[in-house]
C-alpha cells in the first residue's frame, strides 16, 4: 500500500471538526434553531478538558453532554468550547477541546459524526491533543422523539442528563 504523504485522514478530521466549531459558534450566537439539539461525547481526561473533581469522579473516562434547553454561556474558540450546565442542581462550567470529542450527534435531523482514537501516538498534533482517525458519519435512529423547544431561558435549578449514545445507534 502506498504511503499517504498528504494525510487525507487528518484533513478530513480537521474539516469535520470545523463543522462542529461552526455549528456550536452559530448556537452560541443565535441559539439552537427549531428542534436541533446536540449530544457531545468527549474524553474526560484528555489534555485541555476542564471538569470539576465531582464530575471527573463520576465520568473518569468519557462523558456525554446534551445541549438543548438547559445550558448557558456557550463560548466557542478556535480549539475548544466552554459551556455552563447544571448537574444534579449544581451549576458547572465545562471546557472541552475539539480534539477531545469522540462523537457529535444531532438526533433531530439524524446527523452524527464519530472520531475514533488513533492507535499510534505519532499522529497526535504538536499540542499533544489526542489523535483521531478519519471521522465517519453515524447512522442515527432516535429512541425517543425530540423534546418540544420552549421559549424560556435556561434554568440552572434542573440537572443535566448524561446519556450513552449506544441507545441511539442501530445494532
Amino acid at each position: 500500500m502506498a504511503t499517504d504523504h498528504i494525510r487525507y485522514d487528518v484533513l478530513a478530521r480537521d474539516a469535520l471538526r470545523g463543522v462542529l466549531r461552526r455549528v456550536l459558534a452559530d448556537a452560541a450566537e443565535h441559539g439552537l434553531p427549531g428542534e436541533h439539539h446536540f449530544f457531545i461525547t468527549f474524553l474526560s481526561t484528555a489534555d485541555g478538558v476542564k471538569l470539576s473533581p465531582r464530575l471527573l469522579a463520576q465520568y473518569p473516562e468519557e462523558m456525554t453532554i446534551i445541549l438543548q434547553h438547559q445550558f448557558w454561556d456557550l463560548v466557542v474558540t478556535e480549539d475548544r468550547f466552554e459551556v455552563g450546565l447544571s448537574f444534579g442542581g449544581i451549576p458547572e462550567r465545562l471546557v472541552v477541546p475539539f480534539a477531545a470529542i469522540k462523537s457529535f450527534l444531532d438526533p433531530s435531523v439524524q446527523f452524527g459524526l464519530q472520531f475514533e482514537p488513533s492507535e499510534t501516538a505519532a499522529e497526535a498534533p504538536a499540542a499533544k491533543l489526542p489523535a483521531v482517525s478519519a471521522p465517519s458519519a453515524l447512522p442515527v435512529t432516535a429512541a425517543e422523539p425530540a423534546a418540544e423547544i420552549k421559549d424560556e431561558p435556561a434554568k440552572t435549578s434542573e440537572g443535566a442528563e448524561v446519556v450513552r449514545l449506544d441507545r441511539f445507534r442501530k445494532k
